[in-house]
């Protein structure tokens, strides 16, 4: 394909300039290229067009990878000033099929025609010259002219064709002279029939570039083409000359095409279609490994905007956040839309444990070793960190060793903002329900309609969200002055019972003293005060709409869909009925998109997504996200995500929720363990923090180590239940013996996994991955079998329970008074077709953290039953548990802090 951007509805000569030519060339550029086999696209800018504005077409054009060719109408046709010399050079050199650019231009001045596109016309005129059968070598060869276009150019060509060059120009000094020692002689000068045959040398070549007009009576129009030559006089003189029109001007359309055909072929020798032209970063490895800021900081981080160009990222698909992150544009996503689907990794884990199992780090070292190392297109759709766990007790989450994500303080710390976006969304609801409740209890119904349907200009209108309101009501008005005394009162009473209400404040801190509050204790608020709370942030509704959102029409929908409490009457209110929805996708537009980073060795592929946590642990890469690393890395390989905590609670909520409000399939599972968390699922010492661990964990103890393995078995054929193959990679860490990794794999393998594999990333970055990379790989070319664990027409209960006794081994379910409540309540308001999020600990396969391994002989108990309507999940509560952490007595913070003067950060890691 070629493109051709003009600042003129008319098109003009394609290389050689003059507009006498338009009619000709414009008829070749929209019929014959397509006869040819050349899609031509014409880009037709305004001749308001500004400077910046053709830029910026250049620029579109040069990030298109089906445009092999790329040519700018010259001059410019427009009422502004254009620096045309900047507007040549933005145009990308390796498709610069008219040879203008400085980088081209300079090739061919150092002689290196080999490595760059000759322009047009001077080529033209070099291929007729090699027609005549005329050796150049020691040939007198005379230019007149010396414009960019031809006469520098030409010059150049025909000097590292060994001829003898003399440029001529206006000023030269005896040019007749000068004519008549040429063998060669090449025109370009635009006076008309200067050049007169007596000038000539007796068998001279001679190629006439001029197209210049004459007044010829005998013409329609008064005019007459002719060239720089006087024809008439030359022709019997020279032994071979171009006529004019139909000499050089076929020839230069024809170099034309030539160079966009020799730019296609460039195009696929350098690359495969659709493989990223990534520059890979060659790791240095120190022993012993470093702390992991010391690593991050090692590596200096490519600009982002060249990492994103290396993936195929157009310019005006990425929002920069300074040179290390960016958010991607949705719009990239209907780009990529019609490319093949990547393969679908899913990273989960064991039964996780304080000793850790490295889940984060395990998809990191996945991915540098797919991409650094076996050159296939990888991505990571991996979680952004929340501020709680960061400033608390657990530390960042961006990897760790030699498979991290970096710059380690950016991913840590606010990266984009979108949790912040979420706290600022979810605190507008928390104040709306309650505005809502206190101008409710204290106005009449005709006040309440004035206010929330105020006078403008003279008329009261209703605003989207009312009209949305009404309709749900079954009133079918627009008009506010048409309601019904009884239809104003149901229009503006939601009627909340304060004791249904189910919207949280948050704050994205770990803060124990907020998990119980009074709030209204001002005497503004004349009484109204109620017992509320505070969740840590990424426990909001709002983050698992964000997590399950597939577009941001899609988003808008379940935003206006979250039920936050229940009428007095038990029908459920939302933030539409609150009028609130609109306000929050307005806070929300930016959160939605792709956040990119890089990691240590592959050159940056990951997806910051937001981290989630608690009874949404599955939800941290979206479908929207994932969609995106799927149509990106299309052809070649796969987006490789960590699904939270252990196979029970994140993969099982992964395949049952989020796969099947997507639609996509996942080819593998990866099931991360460690030898470490498997002793202690064995009957393992406790683990007490800041204390040495217990020589069980750092001794080979075989007989300990075979006993835990049962978790890893149980999670396998958890992974097993959806069909899905598993790979087992065992973490490994120095303490560890042979003999216990090759156990592990051993009894992956007995226990149905299609390999297990040890590997060492976080020590050997992906090198150490690379046995893993080629097992997921094999993996992933099995045929896809995958299932959800249940329909989610079944009732509610059987859900609960067939996740119960399949996922975590129970015996039963038990459902206490509150969670029967529920059932009952959510089946009556049409909400017991959702899927089911289960709300456990992650640190046993049963409801009680101190049960290891695999628990047997146990009841589930279903203390309460609630919704997140707009995100399409219900959540039973099994046991308690803090939604909001507490910070320990000597938290992470007492480290941190900034070095004013470099500006480095201090004691995150």
């Amino acid at each position: 394909c070629i493109a051709m951007i003009s600042c003129s509805f008319i098109l003009a000569e394609l290389s050689v300039l003059l507009r006498e030519r338009m009619k000709l060339i414009g008829w070749f550029w929209s019929h014959d290229l397509q006869c040819i086999g050349i899609n031509a696209v014409h880009v037709k800018l305004p001749r308001t067009a500004t400077e910046n504005e053709v830029m910026r077409s250049v620029m579109e054009v040069n990030e298109d990878s089906k445009v092999h060719g790329l040519i700018v109408q010259l001059p410019l046709d427009s009422i502004n000033t254009i620096n045309t010399e900047r507007i040549i050079n933005t145009v990308a050199p390796e498709k610069d099929v008219d040879g203008l650019t400085s980088i081209n231009a300079g090739k061919l001045a150092r002689g290196d025609l080999g490595d760059c596109f000759i322009p047009c016309t001077p080529n033209g005129c070099m291929e007729l010259i090699k027609q005549t059968g005329v050796s150049l070598a020691g040939k007198r060869a005379v230019v007149i002219g010396r414009s960019k276009i031809v006469g520098a150019p030409m010059h150049d060509l025909l000097l590292w064709n060994h001829a003898t060059v003399t440029t001529c120009h206006s000023k030269t000094a005896d040019l007749v002279s000068e004519v008549g020692k040429a063998d060669i002689l090449v025109t370009g000068i635009g006076k008309p029939e200067m050049v007169r045959g007596e000038w000539l040398k007796d068998g001279a070549v001679v190629i006439d570039c001029g197209i210049n007009t004459i007044t010829d009576s005998s013409r329609p129009n008064g005019k007459r083409l002719v060239g720089d030559v006087h024809y008439d006089s030359a022709k019997d003189k020279a032994a071979f000359i171009t006529p004019v029109p139909g000499g050089v001007g076929p020839m230069t359309v024809a170099m034309l095409m030539q160079n966009t055909v020799l730019s296609a072929k460039h195009f696929l020798q350098a690359q495969e279609p659709g493989k990223w032209n990534i520059n890979y970063t060659q790791l240095n490895l120190q022993r012993p490994v470093p702390s992991d800021v010391t690593i991050s900081r090692s590596c200096v981080p490519i600009p982002i905007e060249c990492l994103a160009e290396e993936i195929g990222l157009f310019s005006d698909e990425v929002e920069l956040y300074g040179r290390t992150k960016a958010k991607v544009q949705l719009k990239t996503i209907d780009r990529l839309q019609a490319q093949p689907d990547g393969k679908y990794v899913v990273v989960t884990g064991i039964t996780p444990t304080p000793l850790g199992e490295g889940k984060s780090t395990t998809t990191i070292g996945l991915v540098q070793a797919l991409g650094a190392h076996l050159k296939l297109n990888a991505f990571a759709c991996v979680r952004q960190p929340s501020q709680g766990p960061t400033f608390g007790i657990k530390g960042g989450a961006a990897g760790g060793g030699y498979s991290q994500v970096i710059p380690m303080e950016e991913f840590n710390l606010h990266l984009t903002g979108d949790i912040h976006a979420i706290t600022a969304a979810n605190n507008l609801v928390a104040a709306a329900i309650d505005a809502r409740m206190f101008h409710e209890a204290t106005q009449s119904d005709k006040a309440l309609f004035n206010r929330l349907v105020p006078l403008t200009g003279g008329q009261r209108k209703f605003s989207p969200v009312q009209i949305n309101r009404l309709e749900k009501l079954g009133i079918k008005k627009t008009d506010p002055s048409t309601l019904t005394e009884e239809e104003i009162t149901h229009f503006v009473r939601l009627d909340i019972d304060p004791e249904s209400i189910t919207w949280q404040r948050v704050l994205d801190t770990n803060d124990r003293f907020l998990r119980k509050i009074t709030i209204g204790q001002s005497p503004t608020e004349k009484g109204f005060t109620r017992t509320a709370q505070f969740d840590i942030t990424v426990a909001s509704e709002i983050m698992a709409v964000l997590a399950l959102t597939t577009s941001l029409a899609d988003m808008k929908e379940k935003l206006a869909k979250m039920v936050v409490a229940t009428s007095r009457s038990g029908q459920p209110v939302t933030t539409e009925d609150l009028g609130v929805c609109g306000a929050l996708t307005v806070l929300m537009r930016d959160a939605i998109k792709p956040n990119l980073m890089q990691t240590l060795e592959v050159r940056g592929v990951v997806l910051g997504c937001v981290f989630t946590n608690y009874y949404a642990n599955h939800l941290d890469r979206s479908p929207l996200k994932i969609n995106y690393t799927l149509f990106m890395v299309y052809c070649c390989f796969l987006p490789v995500t960590e699904a939270g905590f252990g196979a029970d609670i994140g993969m099982e909520k992964f395949f049952n929720i989020k796969c099947r409000y997507s639609g996509l399939k996942p080819h593998v599972v990866v099931l991360v363990a460690t030898v470490r968390a498997l002793k202690m699922h064995g009957g393992g010492p406790t683990v007490t923090a800041g204390t040495p661990l217990p020589k069980e964990y750092i001794e080979e103890n075989l007989a300990l180590l075979e006993a835990g393995c049962s978790n890893m078995r149980k999670q396998v054929e958890n992974a097993q239940l959806f069909g899905v193959p598993v790979v087992v990679a065992v973490n490994a860490f120095k303490t560890d013996t042979k003999a216990e990794l090759d156990l592990i794999c051993k009894l992956a393998k007995a226990a149905g996994a299609f390999d297990a594999v040890h590997c060492s990333h976080w020590a050997d970055g992906g090198t150490g991955a690379v046995d893993l990379a080629r097992a997921v790989q094999k993996a992933a070319d099995l045929p896809s079998s995958f299932k959800f664990l249940y329909g989610i027409e079944l009732p509610i209960v059987d859900k609960i329970r067939i996740i119960a006794q399949k996922i975590y081994g129970a015996d039963d379910i038990e459902l206490l008074p509150e969670a029967q409540h529920k059932v009952d309540l959510y089946s009556k308001q049409g909400f017991a077709c959702l899927p089911i999020c289960m709300a456990k600990t992650h640190l046993s396969l049963s409801h009680d953290a101190e049960k290891k391994g695999v628990p047997t002989g146990f009841v589930l108990p279903i203390r309460d039953i609630r919704a997140s309507v707009g995100a399409g999940f219900l959540y039973p509560l099994v046991g308690t548990m803090p939604t909001i952490p507490g910070l320990p007595t000597r938290p992470c913070f007492y480290d941190i802090d900034l070095d004013t003067e470099s500006g480095e950060v201090l004691g995150l890691f």
